[in-house]
């Protein structure tokens, strides 16, 4: 059997079965292109960042073609920055003036984007940060852009976080009422001195719930909700709660940046993005990938890249993907290699991270296994129940009765993760 999962508020089935979404980080920070904690990191204070307000205009945006990108890639939803650390917003929100509307650009951005990922069917995700550097009455604290500016400091004393804190709901509110059907809400995140108490989280999510009783929530404002975020790793094991398996989804990114980064070259090549999301998918969860589009408002040609050779890959295997989960109780899995398992079609799908030179051998496995097949291209794997002593292993070494080999060919496959597709009996 596989693991019972603790229950939820939200509606998660739809989101187990899709096992893969994008992640879409875009702000005023892709304009300077280091990053989008590039107010912290260089201690920038909200005058000098105003030169990026005032020059955006992505003039080349055209969410469709980022729909295409996604749907090619085989995600299945979205999740896009309302507004980050920042506190630039992507929408009209009628609460502030520091909005894409107000920049050159001069028109909503998120709106057409939402109806252009939904017209190709991906459901929808809001990511909204609880920090704003920019709000006046957002206080200064050590994450603060303005952290070593004692003057900064001292104007706590005429700020009111409950003000904006008020500012924080009413935006939710909005994001909740104003686009229709919204199918996660992600935010971020809380820490020591602003977390659940600060931002009234109980209250916040009432009215989350109030508003859309369906939507998943995750798990930054200081209460797990629906799901939990593990962030650039990878957990060792099924991620549990109180001991009981829960709901996850890893969020990665292409590079090491989730912001736009013109010069950073430590991006992950399409094998290691594979590897991840066939790992997570082998202890039960999600992964959501990462872009940050340009100031122009486009993909650039590295993240391309990545998307194309993940959607080559999924094009064949997705079936490996969607809907699978964790093996069951009892499956040994060989050496460099992952199981992910459909309970729908009680099919096994075995993932070569690397190619065995002709055999590979599953323990346990001699009787259940009715028929095996590379998935790429469906072509048959011999299942071998008695073989020579020779073909197993050194002539000293005793195969168990149990244990079934599989016959592949010696050269691997032209794909770039092998996925041999198991039908058990």
């Amino acid at each position: 059997m596989t693991l019972q999962i603790a229950p939820t508020d939200g509606e998660t089935a739809w989101f187990t079965e899709a096992r893969l979404g994008l992640f879409i980080h875009w702000g005023l920070y892709a304009l300077p292109a280091r990053q989008e904690w590039v107010r912290n990191v260089e201690k920038v204070s909200n005058e000098d960042y105003e030169k990026y307000f005032k020059h955006f205009d992505p003039d080349l945006y055209d969410p469709g073609l980022w729909a295409d990108a996604a749907v090619n890639a085989g995600m299945k939803y979205f999740v896009v920055t309302t507004k980050h650390h920042e506190g630039f917003c992507l929408w009209d929100s009628q609460l502030t003036d520091y909005k894409a509307t107000n920049t050159p650009y001069g028109k909503d951005l998120l709106r057409p984007m939402v109806d252009a990922f939904r017209g190709r069917g991906l459901k929808t995700g809001f990511y909204h940060s609880l920090l704003d550097w920019h709000h006046p009455d957002y206080t200064v604290d050590d994450f603060h852009p303005m952290r070593d500016n004692p003057a900064a400091r001292e104007a706590n004393a005429q700020k009111d976080l409950a003000r904006y804190v008020e500012y924080l709901h009413g935006q939710t509110r909005e994001l909740l009422t104003e686009f229709g059907h919204v199918d996660i809400l992600w935010y971020d995140f809380s820490y020591e001195g602003k977390g659940k108490e600060q931002w009234q989280s109980e209250k916040l999510i009432r009215m989350i719930r109030e508003l859309q009783p369906h939507i998943i929530l995750n798990d930054r404002l200081g209460i797990d909700q629906d799901v939990k975020t593990p962030e650039q790793f990878q957990p060792r094991e099924w991620v549990k709660v109180n001991g009981q398996p829960v709901v996850w989804e890893a969020c990665q990114t292409l590079s090491g940046a989730w912001g736009y980064h013109r010069d950073e070259e430590s991006w992950k090549s399409v094998e290691q993005l594979l590897h991840m999301l066939v790992d997570g998918v082998s202890k039960g969860g999600n992964l959501l990938l990462n872009v940050g589009p340009t100031g122009r408002g486009e993909f650039d040609r590295r993240a391309l890249d990545c998307l194309r050779g993940m959607g080559d890959w999924m094009k064949r295997h997705s079936r490996a993907i969607y809907g699978c989960t964790q093996a069951p109780e009892g499956y040994k899995t060989p050496q460099d290699c992952r199981y992910t398992y459909n309970p729908k079609t009680r099919r096994l799908y075995l993932h070569l991270f690397t190619w065995p030179y002709r055999h590979i051998h599953l323990d346990g496995m001699a009787d259940v296994v009715e028929y095996a097949q590379l998935l790429n291209d469906a072509s048959e794997v011999k299942l071998l129940r008695s073989i020579p002593e020779a073909a197993y292993g050194s002539m000293s070494e005793e195969r168990e009765a149990s244990t079934l080999t599989l016959e592949l060919p010696v050269k691997k496959p032209d794909v770039t993760v092998p996925v041999i597709e198991i039908f058990l009996k």
